[in-house]
């Protein structure tokens, strides 16, 4: 939200999100950036609310990420499949031990592609869907805290 005073920006937002429906659709991360860049002159927080899918942040995001992590503050937020975490402790059977390896091997691509995003300059939150707000105010707070923004 553009040119909003901290008491309408809540409403504001609230108002331009009601209409939304939910789509599946791919992310056009190059516009999306030559958008916030055109209209954001000062130096700002850009929170990017996405999946740590690496193939497809390999093909969109990166690439253009340094653009906007030399002007502004970019943080990339994701939502943890708390499922995942529950299949990787499984080995009660064969079934579940294969469960189990695809699960670790599904954190480990996740914590691969958060450390590419953190070598570019961005912070990234990872969290399960019940911490994520927490999560994102934390990083926001340490940031304030730090001198960040």
């Amino acid at each position: 939200m553009f040119g909003a005073s901290r008491t309408e920006l809540l409403a504001q937002l609230v108002d331009a999100m009601a209409p939304l429906q939910p789509a599946l659709v791919e992310s056009d991360w190059r516009a999306m950036i030559s958008a916030i860049l055109r209209r954001t002159r000062r130096r700002s927080l850009v929170v990017l609310l996405t999946d740590l899918n690496a193939t497809a942040l390999e093909e969109g995001l990166l690439p253009v990420l340094p653009q906007l992590s030399a002007k502004h503050h970019v943080v990339v937020a994701a939502v943890a499949d708390p499922r995942v975490d529950e299949l990787a402790i499984g080995r009660s059977d064969a079934a579940a031990v294969y469960d189990a390896a695809a699960a670790e091997r599904a954190r480990n691509d996740r914590r691969a592609i958060a450390s590419r995003l953190r070598h570019s300059g961005v912070d990234v939150v990872d969290a399960p869907p019940s911490d994520i707000a927490p999560a994102l105010a934390d990083r926001y707070l340490a940031m304030k805290a730090t001198g960040r923004l």
